[in-house]
């Protein structure tokens, strides 16, 4: 082929593809992008998949471009903060389309569920308290109750230490670890000596502390709920070393590819303080305890397996005082819990979940109290299963079933009597809930739970729901209603199984603003309960006669307002309760307001960081109106209020070295000389009158030092992360 030739036939290879490009047929794609309200959204971007053919919307939402696209096509449209819209039809029906995006339910701004709820983890969207805040309250001294019972909602009771929750007693609340029950989740003790939880806040990383309004997931609880959730992955290897006034402590982080190990242990022993700063108690044997936990992770796939194990033994022995004992009561204990979990979460499929756990306790308690010695002990099961569908990103359901298994034994003995008692109690249970999301502004949750006791061959239905609304761009207004059940505990149990599941039904209404690092809630609430137990002697008995005849009811209003953001290097919160209760049950004769409940209860706590120091000062005080008794010189049952209780409680956690940190604390720092009631003679005098005695706290004050050392990969982590 010569040149003119060859030229020739490049010409019409030209001409042809010229010819066939030409002769393509151009087809317009339009229309219009709105909002669901039909606004326009201006910028949003509209393109066929695959292609370079496009365009972004005007002004008034409108859009238009060509394509040289035959056949089926996919268009996509999609804009911040809203679903992206896929649209597979022939391009030739790609014309005046008229498209509504969906607001972005995972956005940041959508409405959350909260009615009854305090998230408290670092990752929530709403953060009322963080993990961090148990240990740097002033007046919490390390354990993760006493944080919480500066959130509204809670009772004083100093010298309980437990939760006690909208007019429910301590037994109301229940205790989860990593979704898990934890049957025995408080340190034994005696009268008038507060109790600590078991275990250490550094171990977890969320907290969520429901006061109503609960999930279908949880049961067996009137009141409230409190989910501890172990750290998922520990960001480090590191060493920590606790030396305190009270005793020391060590754990330790070993951190692999796809595992770690957390291992820490302590050891308390009042004595050398008791030494320094006696109390109102004769100790024969100040409170000593030993504990250890761990915990072990493991990546599997899409999932993660832990397994939590923690241990603590306990003894103490000593005398107080009585009005009606001149010697006074004596009374030893000897304690020894083992408590073990096992779960798994992790991903089936795209949308499909599964959450599967366990756990055992196993409780020792042996008292002697006066020439009475006591041995209980407890072995509890805890089995779950729990699967989660996820239809889209507004619609998810839950499923789920688990199992309760407690074997409660006690021997008594003294020199007259050797009586045994216990029971065993298998509690099936299923629940299912979903979560529907209808835009950013407004969602529902609604539940159902079922539970079946071998016991009592009773089966319960409880029914739950809540709802939110977004009002504004930062405030929000929930709802929520629910059923809930409870069997009695094992100082009924173990005398007499002839009863019922007691209930409450929970009525709230909740109102939320957030913005800048502020928050603030306002939750107004009722409760009635129902088949409560009573009996006709002075404490449960093998003797007593058990019935389900109690009710009662409590109502109130809750209050919380946090700030960090106003003062510079200042964080501090307030929250403030109103309770209107009255209940009868247990060996009440008429119904009244229960010793435990308070009508008023305000917290407030601050902590102030400050430079020039290399410190966190802080306080925390507490008020509580006075809480009712039963003054035996006057007509009337709990007629009688106590003096308002008061305490201010102060702290210095001061930054040696960066991770090396001496921490001081003080509790009731003024001395007030609160009183919890009044015990009364048994017989009066020969006046007629009955006398009686103050109920203090075994001591005014608590001092508290203690030195923390971390030694961790990167040199700069702590124990308390921000200092």
């Amino acid at each position: 082929m010569n040149t003119t030739t060859r030229i020739n036939f490049i010409a019409i290879i030209l001409l042809l593809l010229l010819n066939t490009s030409f002769g393509r047929a151009q087809t317009i794609v339009s229309g219009v992008i709105t909002q669901n309200n039909g606004s326009p959204i201006e910028g949003a971007n509209v393109y066929l998949d695959g292609t370079y053919d496009g365009a972004s919307t005007s002004p008034d939402g409108s859009f238009s471009f060509e394509t040289t696209e035959t056949g089926v096509q996919t268009l996509t449209v999609s804009f911040v903060s809203f679903e992206t819209f896929v649209l597979a039809a022939n391009v030739t029906d790609m014309k005046n389309l008229k498209i509504a995006l969906r607001e972005d339910v995972n956005s940041l701004e959508t409405v959350v569920i909260s009615a009854g709820t305090f998230e408290a983890g670092d990752n929530s969207k709403v953060t009322v308290l963080k993990p961090l805040d148990v240990v740097t309250t002033a007046s919490a001294l390390g354990d993760f109750v006493g944080a919480l019972q500066t959130l509204p909602g809670t009772t004083t009771v100093a010298e309980d230490g437990r939760l006690f929750v909208r007019g429910g007693d301590a037994g109301e609340t229940q205790i989860f670890i990593d979704g898990i029950r934890v049957f025995t989740p408080y340190s034994p003790t005696t009268n008038n000596i507060p109790t600590r939880g078991r275990y250490s806040p550094f171990l977890f990383d969320g907290i969520t502390f429901s006061t109503g309004g609960y999930s279908a997931e949880y049961g067996q609880a009137l009141s409230s709920v409190l989910l501890l959730n172990t750290i998922d992955e520990p960001d480090q290897e590191k060493t920590e070393v606790a030396l305190m006034t009270v005793g020391g402590g060590l754990g330790n982080t070993q951190k692999w590819k796809n595992s770690s190990l957390s291992v820490n242990a302590s050891y308390i022993n009042l004595a050398p303080y008791i030494a320094l700063f006696p109390d109102r108690n004769d100790w024969e044997k100040p409170f000593e305890n030993f504990a250890g936990e761990t915990v072990f992770r493991q990546k599997l796939g899409n999932g993660l397996l832990k397994f939590y194990a923690a241990f603590d033994a306990t003894n103490f022995e000593l005398t107080q005082e009585d009005i009606d004992v001149p010697e006074g009561v004596h009374f030893s204990l000897k304690n020894k819990n083992f408590y073990a979990n096992a779960s798994y979460s992790g991903d089936l499929t795209d949308s499909w979940k599964v959450f599967g756990g366990g756990s055992f306790t196993n409780s020792k308690n042996n008292f002697a109290i006066i020439d009475n010695n006591i041995t209980d002990i407890e072995n509890s099961a805890h089995l779950k299963l729990k699967v989660r569908k996820r239809f889209s990103n507004r619609v998810k359901l839950n499923v789920g079933i688990e199992q309760f298994l407690t074997d409660f034994s006690e021997d008594f003995s003294n020199s007259e009597i050797n009586a045994h008692f216990g029971y065993n109690n298998n509690i099936s249970a299923v629940f299912s809930e979903a979560d529907i999301i209808f835009s950013r502004k407004f969602a529902i949750k609604g539940g159902l739970r079922g539970e079946h006791s071998e016991l009592f061959d009773e089966t319960t239905i409880a029914p739950r729901a809540s709802l939110a609304y977004k009002t504004g761009k930062n405030s929000q207004l929930s709802i929520a209603y629910g059923d809930f059940y409870q069997q009695p505990n094992n100082d009924v149990l173990k005398f007499e199984t002839q009863l019922t599941a007691r209930k409450t039904q929970h009525y709230i209404v909740n109102y939320q603003y957030t913005a800048n690092n502020r928050i603030f809630r306002a939750e107004a609430y009722r409760k009635d309960y129902t088949n409560l137990i009573t009996f006709d002697t002075e404490f449960e008995s093998f003797d007593s006669a058990f019935t389900n005849d109690g009710d009662g009811f409590a109502q109130g209003l809750d209050l919380f307002w946090r700030d960090n953001e106003s003062i510079k290097n200042v964080d501090y919160w307030l929250s403030y309760s109103l309770l209107d209760t009255e209940r009868k049950f247990r060996n009440y004769p008429i119904k009244a307001t229960p010793s435990f409940a308070n009508t008023h209860n305000f917290s407030a706590v601050a902590k102030y960081w400050i430079e020039d120091w290399k410190s966190q000062v802080g306080f925390s005080y507490s008020y509580s109106s006075g809480r009712s008794f039963t003054d035996k010189n006057m007509p009337g049952f709990l007629q009688a209020k106590t003096k308002d209780y008061n305490s201010l409680s102060l702290n210095w956690a001061y930054l040696i070295s960066q991770q090396q940190i001496l921490y001081f604390s003080v509790n009731n720092v003024l001395g007030f000389k609160n009183v919890n009631g009044y015990q009364y003679a048994a017989s009066p005098d020969m006046n007629g009158n009955f006398n009686r005695r103050a109920l203090q706290p075994a001591a005014d004050q608590f001092f508290f030092v203690g030195f923390f050392w971390s030694i961790s990969d990167d040199g700069t982590d702590n124990q308390l992360d921000n200092l």
